[in-house]
């Protein structure tokens, strides 16, 4: 690449102390654009030629880079691409919800090497806990067989699970209000020897879009989940937004009637819940995913009736998330089978008027984002390899933050 246009990168800086930002940066660089050689990375990131050289022999050096053969294009000098060691980083995701957990293990660039999921006892969280310290357990052995270097590059576990976090109101049924009081983090911590970060199910679906879905490269994209309940994960500037107490984007707690006698919140009428409870299914069986797509297909009366109802209250929140954030776009993403989301993405249409209804859009107001049921444990994996690479004002402060 010899276009500074062409290549999606953030500025680094040339002043002192900052060292940890411009290490942030060069890396996020290849990993959104692949291999690139030092004169391509001055030029996107605007650092001078030798910053550029230190940092890149410090990452080869700790092993996130490796040099590539030497490419000559016309006359001019050749030069050297550098891309991402994969096995440079390493990260455990996990997800927790009502009645099932799952576990993966991701490498730096988000490749998946490992998986496994077991059920929870509803509402038991100490006895849900040691199931999932069982799971982890299983799945860093797996990786361990993988890499010889797996436990010293093991940056953290991510954990998702349905918000919002915190509230005064938490004996909710829809806030898994037992596991709300557990004190999961601090378990889970003491029980892997890990940095554990946690976040909503919405903002891990964001992250998983981010890394190897439709939101990938662009800046300012909002993720609509629609599982058991409803919640928005938000990519603004390039970066996840969590919100002062982790619960920025739980828009399925918007109300679609004014406060009061009555009022309704909208995870209550248009989410997977709602389905399961108007289909008269249990949300605990384990061929839940494969009934609703065989209905889906079939274009079952009931589902079709559900969709239809579900699709006139989430065109709102469309609206209301344009209006608020004029994101790029807005992505639908679900625990649902593809055929269900993919139907429900079409019963939005079309879409209500709102700021982002605009000539010379690049990207559709709303699309169709990932509908693996693993996309929630994926994101949650690649938050702790967020947290250790990508560029964010706290490394900019702080020449020492985390990482290798």
């Amino acid at each position: 690449m010899n276009e500074n246009s062409s290549i999606r990168a953030k500025s680094g800086t040339n002043q002192e102390g900052t060292s940890a930002h411009n290490r942030r940066v060069m890396i996020e660089a290849l990993r959104l654009n692949g291999a690139l050689s030092r004169a391509d990375l001055a030029r996107a990131t605007q650092l001078t030629k030798q910053a550029v050289s230190n940092i890149i022999e410090d990452l080869e050096r700790d092993g996130l880079v490796v040099a590539l053969d030497t490419v000559r294009k016309g006359r001019g000098q050749p030069s050297t691409p550098y891309r991402l060691v994969p096995e440079g980083a390493f990260a455990i995701g996990l997800q927790i919800d009502r009645h099932l957990t799952r576990a993966v293990v991701v490498d730096l660039v988000g490749s998946v090497l490992a998986r496994a999921e077991a059920n929870l006892p509803l509402d038991e969280p100490s006895e849900g806990v040691k199931v999932i310290l069982g799971l982890i357990d299983g799945v860093r052995r797996e990786l361990a067989g993988i890499s010889s270097q797996s436990e010293s590059r093991l940056v953290g576990l991510g954990v998702a699970m349905p918000g919002p976090f915190g509230l005064q109101n938490s004996d909710d049924k829809w806030m898994m209000p037992a596991w709300q009081k557990f004190p999961l983090l601090e378990t889970l911590a003491a029980g892997t020897g890990l940095n554990v970060g946690l976040q909503n199910d919405a903002a891990a679906c964001a992250t998983a879009e981010r890394i190897v879905g439709a939101a990938h490269g662009v800046d300012h994209a909002v993720s609509l989940y629609v599982g058991y309940g409803i919640a928005a994960g938000l990519i603004l500037n390039g970066e996840l937004y969590t919100g002062g107490n982790g619960n920025a984007g739980e828009i399925g707690r918007a109300l679609l009637s004014p406060a009061g006698p009555g009022s309704t919140p909208l995870e209550h009428r248009a989410s997977l819940a709602s389905l399961y409870q108007h289909l008269g299914l249990d949300a605990a069986d384990a061929h839940l995913y494969e009934r609703m797509d065989a209905l889906a297909l079939a274009e079952d009366p009931k589902v079709m009736a559900w969709i239809k109802d579900a699709a006139h209250d989430l065109r709102w929140s469309v609206h209301l998330i344009e209006t608020i954030f004029d994101p790029q776009t807005v992505i639908l993403t679900s625990g649902a089978p593809e055929t269900l989301a993919r139907r429900l993405l079409e019963a939005m249409q079309p879409l209500l008027p709102s700021i982002a209804d605009r000539p010379g859009r690049s990207l559709p107001r709303l699309q169709l984002g990932i509908t693996d049921p693993w996309s929630i444990a994926l994101g949650a994996a690649a938050e702790p390899i967020s947290r250790a690479f990508d560029p964010r004002f706290s490394a900019i402060l702080k020449t020492r933050s985390g990482g290798f």
